[in-house]
């Protein structure tokens, strides 16, 4: 096949990376009608592991060595048990839209979480600027509501200290990644981080009696196969492909674009507030995140 046909398919894959991750946070909500959260991620991961293991078994190929297994269980912990799991319980207190403009801070996170670990690159003043407005945004997106007190105050600011607890987990999750694990079998790797996400993310639920608050409806178990195929294993394979083939600045796009799709569907199909203030606050975050990273990726998506 040519670089041209490489590239063309490159390009659909960043569409469909787009798309999908620009409407998983609607699937959330949706499936957060009946299924508990950390059951809700749970079950995507474990059934998301499934498959893969399948897609393996076709390809004639095995699982990474034993030896390897500690490693991605400690990056499944991280990535997905933090990452998805405080997305999925700050979507319980946050509309879909406000969760994916929140999300869009991990840059911030990843810029200081790589700045900690030993030999990590130095903040230098242009990034610090950066998460300085990113951060001025985020007050700017909540402050009225938490400066309003009550339950609804406390169910702000649970959601939005889930949410950053989910950019961080998945911002060391990367930086080890990067510094520590060598690339090589990318689809195995996954695998087993989706699996022992979703084994950790189960026993969390289960811990927490989420068990109990657990039911189906047409809706709930639509959205949550929509999460699982599609938002886990295409989404994945998509990002992997776009990346391969498309210079990385450009792949990055995508999280500019990915909180513009799931504003637009909150607003429309779940009728959630979105005013002039949250846009400016909004705008203002993507602002900061242009002045931190600068034509470079993210590891992926925590929702």
């Amino acid at each position: 096949m040519t670089t041209e046909h490489h590239t063309r398919r490159a390009w659909i894959a960043w569409f469909a990376i787009c798309l999908i991750w620009g409407t998983t946070y609607l699937a959330i909500k949706i499936a957060l009608g009946t299924i508990p959260p950390l059951l809700l991620g749970g079950f995507r991961y474990l059934f998301a592991a499934a498959i893969m293991v399948a897609v393996l078994k076709l390809q004639g190929r095995r699982l990474p060595p034993a030896s390897a297994w500690p490693t991605q269980a400690a990056i499944g912990f991280f990535m997905l048990t933090l990452g998805n799991g405080g997305v999925v319980t700050g979507e319980g207190y946050l509309s879909s839209g406000l969760t994916a403009v929140l999300v869009a801070t991990s840059p911030f996170w990843m810029v200081g979480v790589d700045a900690a670990f030993p030999g990590g690159g130095r903040l230098h003043p242009r990034q610090l600027i950066g998460m300085g407005v990113g951060f001025l945004g985020i007050v700017m997106l909540v402050w009225p509501d938490l400066s309003l007190g009550g339950a609804g105050a406390r169910g702000v600011l649970i959601g939005v200290v889930a949410v950053q607890v989910a950019c961080i987990g998945w911002s060391l999750a990367s930086s080890y990644t990067k510094r520590h694990v060598m690339s090589g079998d990318v689809l195995g790797a996954a695998t087993l981080q989706m699996l022992f996400g979703g084994i950790f993310l189960t026993v969390g639920g289960t811990v927490r009696g989420e068990w109990e608050h657990l039911s189906f409806s047409t809706p709930t178990a639509l959205s949550l196969a929509y999460l699982t195929v599609l938002g886990s294993v295409v989404a994945f394979v998509a990002y992997s492909y776009a990346l391969k083939h498309l210079p990385i600045a450009v792949v990055s796009l995508y999280t500019y674009v990915n909180p513009v799709i799931a504003v637009a569907l909150g607003i429309v199909l779940l009728h959630e507030p979105f005013d002039v203030r949250q846009l400016v606050a909004a705008a203002v975050i993507a602002v900061g995140m242009l002045i931190v990273r600068p034509g470079k990726a993210p590891e992926g998506d925590v929702s």
